[in-house]
């Protein structure tokens, strides 16, 4: 069973009351959505998912608690448009959760997984045009070089990406695996899997992530009321960068008045900063996807 990463803290930093309006942007199977929905039994939950299975597994479990929500399916990106064509124009609390979820990794057909064969795909949404198949047979030495280094931080990225070149057609997980393996060095084989960056890379590509991850980010900081919190759960250290920026650019106070003894208030940030929190100990036992995780929360203050 899927478990939800750093459930509590969430909660608990959503500051919820009775009667908030909360958006779950990254609803997945219900874990953080259920929870929220227990807790506003007077307020709305909209939650977004662009995957099918996991709004049928969703609806499922929220259906249960209450029907005071509203599956959108829809990318995150598209908030603010799909929140303003149902006349929503402020909300008390934003989640992001940007964790791959379990059981997109355990469905072998999806292709997101380096451990258990299937062709190549890692699409979120199944109408992309894009796939992971055209990026590993159709991209030049230059593209994979660069989206290997830039998304994945992959040291290995050229030679990995010219034996890519030279063994093409690759159509399946475990093919591209192979040809991994056989550009690293052997001591990195026993690091750690040797594919995880790649295929981290690949699917960050294919679902132009952190692009999508930072419009939406900027479009829910503009919906959130005064006293309304955005939670967000990042899992590598690109998003956890767009995340920290865009936090710190809304949070701090301009240059020009660093000398200032009194700071006008109509120059005062919009934001506060409230805390960056890392998986407890006992969470780390008991969920090992909890590991890269880093919850960061802010709150719009005026």
């Amino acid at each position: 069973m899927h478990k939800s990463v750093l459930l509590q803290e969430c909660i608990d930093n959503l500051n919820l009351k009775e009667n908030s309006i909360i958006v779950d942007c990254t609803l997945g199977y219900g874990g953080h959505s259920s929870e929220i929905l227990k807790r506003i039994s007077k307020g709305y939950l909209f939650a977004f998912d662009q995957d099918s299975e996991a709004i049928l597994s969703s609806q499922d479990r929220l259906s249960k608690i209450g029907n005071n929500y509203e599956i959108i399916k829809s990318n995150f990106v598209n908030i603010k448009k799909e929140l303003n064509s149902r006349n929503i124009t402020g909300v008390d609390g934003i989640l992001y959760d940007l964790g791959v979820s379990s059981p997109q990794l355990d469905e072998d057909y999806r292709g997101f997984s380096f451990h258990q064969d299937a062709r190549l795909d890692m699409r979120m949404d199944q109408s992309n045009p894009l796939d992971a198949y055209k990026v590993v047979n159709t991209y030049s030495y230059e593209d994979l070089v660069n989206i290997f280094y830039k998304y994945g931080e992959e040291k290995y990225a050229s030679s990995i990406a010219r034996g890519i070149i030279n063994s093409r057609p690759i159509t399946t997980t475990l093919e591209l695996v192979e040809v991994i393996k056989n550009n690293v060095p052997e001591k990195y084989k026993r690091e750690k899997h040797p594919a995880r960056k790649v295929f981290q890379a690949i699917r960050i590509e294919v679902n132009d992530e952190l692009n999508v991850f930072e419009k939406s980010l900027k479009d829910s900081l503009d919906l959130l009321n005064v006293g309304g919190r955005i939670c967000v759960i990042t899992f590598h250290s690109l998003e956890d960068k767009i995340c920290k920026k865009i936090f710190k650019e809304v949070s701090s106070i301009g240059s020009e008045f660093n000398n200032l003894p009194v700071i006008p208030i109509e120059y005062q940030p919009n934001f506060k900063i409230i805390k960056t929190i890392e998986p407890s100990k006992e969470e780390l036992e008991v969920n090992q996807r909890a590991r890269s995780a880093k919850l960061r929360v802010i709150e719009r203050v005026k």
